[in-house]
C-alpha cells in the first residue's frame, strides 16, 4: 500500500483525493474527497489572464489542502492542472504560489496527458463488468475544456477541446458582466454552434461513433444525474454509477436553459458554485449524446482525480 494525494486543479473548481492504492490488486482507497469552487478560470478566455481575486480563491483552497494532506500522512502528492492555467499568459504567477504553499510544482499538463488521466480513472474499476459494452467513450466536461477519449483497456485516441461550462458560459451567456438569466434562443443556437463544432474537431482524432459505452464525467455530469434521480442533496454513492437517458439529459437542460439563477439556486442537488454554468454544461452533455447517438451516458464519479492517484502510486 501506498498512501497517496492528488489534486486536480481545473477551471471551475479544486479538488483533491488522499487514498491508499494498491498497485497489485488495482484497489485504490479513498480516505478523503473533498473539492472546492475557485472558478481558476474567472475571465480567461476575454482577458488571457487569471484575475488576482481568482488567484487568491484557489490558494486559499491550497492551504487548507495542505493541512489535510499532512494529518493524512500522504507518502506523495501530486499536483495536476488544466485548462485556464493552460492558457493563462501569468501561470507562473499560479505555479510559483502552488509551490510555496504546497511544496510541489503543478504540472501543467496538455489535453492530452489530461484525456489519459481521466480514462484511468474513469474505467479501472469497470474492468470485467459483463453489462458494459466496449469500448468505452469517456467525456469529461470541464471549466474550460472537454476531453474526449475512446479505448477498451487503453486509450485509442483522445482529443481535448475548447469547450467547458465556465468557457460556454463566458462566452455567450454574460452580458455586461452578468449572466443572461434565462438567455434569449440566438444565444443558446450560437452556443450550441460552438459545441458543434468543437465536436467536429474532436472526430477528427476520436472515433466518438464507434464507442458502444458513453460515460460521463465532472461536475456537469454528476449534476445533471442528481437532478434526474431527484435527490434532496448531492449523494456521490447514488450518483455514481448511475444512468441517464438521452430523453432525460434533453429534458432536464432545456429546463436549465429556460429557468431563472432563482429556480436553479433552489434545487438541493445543486451547487451553488455550479448554478450560473450548469445550462452550459448539460447542454454539452446532450450535444455529445445526440451526435453519438448514444441512449444512455454512465456517470461517474471517479475521473482524472483517481487517474492522478494511480500515476503516483
Amino acid at each position: 500500500m501506498t498512501r497517496v494525494a492528488a489534486i486536480d486543479c481545473g477551471t471551475n473548481s479544486i479538488r483533491l483525493l488522499v487514498a491508499d492504492a494498491d498497485p497489485r490488486t488495482g484497489e485504490l482507497t479513498e480516505l478523503d474527497r473533498r473539492m472546492t469552487i475557485v472558478r481558476l478560470g474567472q475571465g480567461v478566455d476575454r482577458t488571457g489572464r487569471l484575475a488576482p481575486e481568482a488567484l487568491e480563491r484557489t490558494f486559499a483552497a491550497c492551504r487548507a489542502y495542505a493541512e489535510v494532506v499532512k494529518e493524512h500522512g500522504a507518502e506523495r502528492l501530486r499536483f495536476v492542472a488544466t485548462s485556464a492555467s493552460r492558457d493563462a499568459e501569468n501561470r507562473d504567477d499560479f505555479v510559483r504560489g502552488v509551490l510555496d504553499i504546497l511544496g510541489v510544482e503543478p504540472e501543467v499538463i496538455t489535453g492530452d496527458q489530461e484525456a489519459e488521466f481521466s480514462f484511468t480513472g474513469a474505467t479501472k474499476e469497470l474492468t470485467g463488468r459483463t453489462d458494459l459494452h466496449r469500448p468505452f467513450l469517456v467525456v469529461d466536461i470541464g471549466g474550460g475544456s472537454t476531453e474526449f477519449v475512446v479505448g477498451d483497456d487503453h486509450v485509442r485516441a483522445a482529443r481535448s477541446v475548447d469547450v467547458g461550462c465556465v468557457r460556454m458560459t463566458e462566452r455567450h451567456l454574460v452580458r455586461d458582466g452578468v449572466v443572461t438569466d434565462p438567455p434569449t434562443e440566438d444565444r443558446i443556437a450560437a452556443m450550441r454552434a460552438d459545441i458543434e463544432a468543437a465536436l467536429d474537431h474532436a472526430e477528427e482524432t476520436v472515433p466518438l461513433r464507434e464507442a458502444h459505452t458513453l460515460v460521463g464525467l465532472a461536475g456537469s455530469v454528476t449534476t445533471v444525474s442528481a437532478i434526474a434521480q431527484d435527490l434532496p442533496a448531492y449523494d456521490s454513492g447514488a450518483i455514481h454509477h448511475s444512468r441517464v437517458s438521452r430523453d432525460r439529459v434533453r429534458e432536464i437542460t432545456e429546463w436549465l436553459l429556460r429557468s431563472t439563477h432563482a429556480e436553479r439556486a433552489a434545487v438541493p442537488s445543486l451547487h451553488p458554485g455550479r448554478v450560473d454554468v450548469i445550462g452550459a454544461g448539460a447542454l454539452v452533455l446532450l450535444s455529445i449524446m445526440e451526435r453519438t447517438g448514444a441512449e444512455e451516458v454512465v456517470v461517474s464519479e471517479h475521473d482524472i482525480l483517481d487517474g492522478i492517484a494511480w500515476s503516483v502510486a
